[in-house]
């Protein structure tokens, strides 16, 4: 399902953005602050067209340029797709941000390998394929930022195997901005810490999202606010000399 714009309405000068999960989350977040700073923003989403429905609507409202659509990030096609819907609407892509992931939490002994690899369907091979398009399409001057965890360094148990799809996000993005040598792209990971977001605090006792809060060194959780700062920083020109890094924005987590 796709909802747009009016064309006609979009100067040609636009930056354009399309940022993967953003129709929830930390992923909405970014949308919305991406419009705000003046990009025209495909919002993509896998389910739930309501959501990105009411993100779209709220962008519209603020002034902004918005559509969605539909693809899920693991399917080759329905990637190539989003990026063909981003170019015939808005005229390229400047930037992207792949936010889209899943996180399942276990033990390494007790995790279901079928959750296993459906998870890393949508964080390993989601990524890849996102940003195999990004590759292609990305325009000079532009951005691709993908999405780490920063629980890769702080090792907290159960994230075994949600932290290994995050590992190799961090690789692949790494030897990405080196492919793109020449190309004036930048290519960087953001890490966030605890994240007060409905996929971080599900199924969570408030008991623990209360230690987790005080983990950091700020003592708080982070929102979805802060990560989408960060990234708009990352994908601007003010943040265009950041290249090949992963930002662990935690709020001094380790």
């Amino acid at each position: 399902m796709t909802t747009n714009t009016n064309q006609n309405s979009t100067p040609a000068a636009v930056r354009v953005a399309v940022v993967t999960g953003g129709s929830r989350g930390i992923g909405r977040a970014v949308s919305e602050k991406l419009a705000q700073d003046g990009l025209a923003v495909v919002v993509n989403y896998a389910h739930g067209a309501g959501a990105a429905e009411e993100a779209v609507a709220a962008i519209t409202a603020a002034g902004g340029r918005a559509i969605a659509v539909q693809a899920d990030v693991a399917e080759e096609k329905e990637v190539a797709a989003l990026f063909d819907r981003a170019e015939e609407e808005f005229g390229g892509v400047d930037v992207v941000v792949n936010s889209a992931g899943r996180m399942i939490l276990s033990t390494i002994a007790d995790l279901d390998l079928a959750a296993l690899d459906a998870m890393h369907r949508t964080n390993i091979r989601g990524t890849f394929v996102v940003a195999q398009q990004a590759a292609r399409r990305l325009r000079a001057g532009g951005s691709f930022v993908g999405f780490s965890t920063s629980v890769v360094g702080a090792q907290f148990p159960t994230y075994g195997a949600y932290t290994a799809s995050k590992g190799a996000v961090e690789a692949m993005i790494l030897i990405m901005a080196r492919e793109l040598r020449g190309r004036d792209i930048t290519v960087n990971a953001v890490a966030p810490g605890p994240t007060a977001t409905d996929l971080f605090l599900a199924d969570k006792t408030p008991e623990r999202i209360e230690q987790l809060a005080k983990t950091p060194p700020l003592e708080r959780l982070g929102t979805p606010e802060d990560i989408a700062a960060v990234v708009a920083f990352l994908s601007s020109p003010a943040g265009h000399w950041v290249n090949g890094q992963v930002l662990r924005a935690n709020g001094g987590l380790v």
